[in-house]
């Protein structure tokens, strides 16, 4: 369906807010009987939790790794396996909100894109299962994003280089030539997209939403 119907057929439902820490599995678990006790279904399911942090190599503790990876991938590796039942009985949709990094390394990024590789993989092993078990399975990789995460990037990656946020962020926009900085929208209407009836024959697939950003083929 087109996002103005789903707008239409979803306007008197109202949001479920179950809040906790997704690095830990009792919150994942919290999230998952919650939906259960509320809904006791779940037909879509979209991972896009991640606050890896940018910075000098060097710099960056130990403890800065093991929390981007527990956040962004071991929080979706559990959403996905507590979920997967009731996706398979909805013969839902699993989109897996990544990131560009995945695709392209970069020296002031690497836990970012060591988690996104990791994530990427991880939803292309997914996808196998879910041509099985009739549940679909695809990533979104955002490029340049307009939210307060990548400000907070920005202001990391300007640590890293000795340089200030706003020359940062021209770096970024100009190394990429990008013509715009991309908005939550552009990645909300490709998941809606992707979560449709139209989509169904999209599988195990990674689209990047990022103005051209990724300079390779793949």
């Amino acid at each position: 369906m087109d996002s103005e119907v789903f707008r239409k057929s979803n306007c008197s439902a109202k949001p479920l807010t179950c809040a906790g820490d997704l690095k830990t599995l009792e919150a994942c678990e919290a999230v998952h009987a919650a939906v259960a006790q509320q809904f006791g279904r779940c037909d879509i399911l979209v991972n896009s939790a991640g606050g890896t942090r940018a910075g000098a190599f060097l710099e960056i503790p130990d403890a800065a790794w093991l929390e981007g990876l527990a956040l962004k991938f071991l929080g979706a590796v559990r959403l996905c396996r507590l979920f997967w039942p009731m996706l398979c009985a909805a013969g839902g949709h699993v989109v897996n909100i990544d990131g560009g990094a995945a695709r392209t390394p970069d020296p002031e990024f690497m836990i970012g894109g060591s988690v996104n590789a990791a994530m990427a993989n991880f939803s292309k092993g997914l996808a196998g299962l879910g041509k099985r078990d009739g549940v679909n399975v695809n990533v979104i990789h955002p490029g340049l994003t307009e939210t307060a995460r990548v400000e907070q990037l920005m202001r990391q990656r300007a640590e890293a280089l000795g340089i200030t946020p706003d020359e940062a962020r021209a770096q970024a926009i100009a190394k990429d030539g990008l013509r715009r900085v991309g908005k939550p929208a552009d990645v909300a209407e490709l998941a809606l997209f992707l979560c449709s009836e139209r989509a169904r024959h999209i599988q195990g697939t990674a689209i990047a939403v990022d103005g051209g950003a990724t300079p390779g083929l793949y």
